[in-house]
């Protein structure tokens, strides 16, 4: 009773800091935190009809369903770390590149975060 057999684990990852300081922002005490899962579906889907469809037709075209709140706070996610931008029109794109971000990160006076050095500051 309340224990879970032996190699079955049931693991949800959440984007919780971020997410949940979005849905503080926006005094939603109804909005869900999405799982990892759907944020990488939602991002994929983007890519995929990037600059064709406005938020409401990608989200038509979801592989699988998702509440409308969660799917506006996932939006609001990814445009805040620059996954993705929407036009005057509405329309979605995905704009995030990494080839160049690889490429810019090589330029002296360019800082991107890396989690490795992260930690060696948080250790000293």
């Amino acid at each position: 009773m309340g224990f879970l057999p032996r190699g079955k684990i049931n693991q949800k990852l959440y984007i919780s800091i971020d997410i949940h300081i979005n849905m503080l922002k926006q005094k939603n005490l109804f909005a869900r935190s999405p799982t990892l899962e759907t944020v990488i579906m939602v991002e994929k889907t983007i890519d995929k009809f990037s600059g064709e469809f406005n938020k409401r037709n990608i989200w038509k075209k979801l592989p699988r369903k998702v509440m409308w709140q969660t799917y506006l706070i996932i939006l609001d996610y990814l445009m805040s770390i620059n996954k993705i931008a929407m036009d005057r029109n509405g329309t979605l794109g995905y704009i995030w590149n990494p080839k160049l971000a690889k490429i810019l990160s090589k330029r002296p006076e360019v800082k991107i975060w890396n989690h490795q050095k992260w930690n060696l500051y948080r250790k000293n």
